[in-house]
Order: structure tokens, then C-alpha cells, then sequence
């Protein structure tokens, strides 16, 4: 039986083997290990980062993601973003995104955010129409960057 939960500091080695290996999967990048672990206990220390959730079968960890928070003037509220979206290779495909999805935004309509949204690597077609059949929208804007 498949459950949602935010996601406990005990969580963290999964969301960091996780997060290690979509960095691969997806980029090609090899992240370093210590600047992860670091990154991910800090939303565990400071929620005001963000938040993680899991997601389990009979106790195991399958998949894991991040809700990180803009706030809007435009709507005087919150949007949550997702970020860090991971679902095991045997359990992709099966609805976990979705039941993750729906628990986060109906926790979202509840605390009186203005909406979701998330980014995907451009070449990433497989979650960019899992996203579309969930009813989200990649029309609205573009996102540019600037990293270090």
C-alpha cells in the first residue's frame, strides 16, 4: 500500500541516494556527496527552506520530492514549487507523482497557497507529459539561469 508523509530527517540518506541518482539519470552531473548531504539536512534544520516528502510502500521509501516557497505580491500568497522529484525505476509509471501531486496540493489548497508549479530538464519529454496529463502547463513562462 502506497503512502504519502513529509518526509522525516531519518529519510535523509534515501533523498540523498535519490537525489544522486537523478542528477545522473538526467544530466549526466555527478554531485558532490558532502555538499549534498549538507544541502538536504538543511531543509531538515531550517523548514523555512522547505519541505520534503516521501513516499512509501509497506514501509519502504520509493520516491521523494521538495516543496521550496515564492511568495507572490501579485496573489498575497505562497506558490510551492517542486523540486527535487525522484520515483525509483521499478515504481515509475504506476501513479506515484500523482498521489504525491494530489496530497501536496490538497495540503496546498488548505494553508491557502496561489498555486504549484515546477521546472524540468528541457529534454526530460517523459515528465514533461506526466505533468501536461496532470493538468499543468508549461505555456506560461521560461525559465533562465545564472549558476556558479
Amino acid at each position: 500500500m502506497i503512502t504519502i508523509r513529509k518526509a522525516t530527517s531519518g529519510d535523509a540518506p534515501e533523498i540523498i541516494s535519490f537525489q544522486q541518482a537523478m542528477a545522473m539519470e538526467t544530466e549526466g552531473m555527478e554531485l558532490v556527496p558532502d555538499v549534498l548531504t549538507k544541502g538536504v539536512t538543511a531543509v531538515f534544520r531550517d523548514p523555512a527552506k522547505g519541505q520534503y516528502y516521501v513516499s512509501e510502500d509497506s514501509g519502504r521509501v520509493v520516491a521523494s520530492l521538495m516543496i521550496t516557497y515564492e511568495w507572490s505580491d501579485w496573489r498575497n500568497a505562497s506558490i510551492w514549487w517542486f523540486q527535487s522529484v525522484y520515483v525509483i525505476p521499478e515504481y515509475r509509471r504506476k501513479g506515484i507523482f500523482r498521489m504525491m501531486y494530489d496530497h501536496i496540493r490538497k495540503e496546498g489548497m488548505n494553508s491557502g497557497i496561489a498555486g504549484l508549479r515546477l521546472y524540468v530538464e528541457s529534454e526530460n519529454v517523459r515528465a514533461q507529459k506526466t505533468y501536461e496529463a496532470m493538468g499543468m502547463n508549461g505555456n506560461h513562462y521560461r525559465t533562465f539561469e545564472w549558476m556558479i
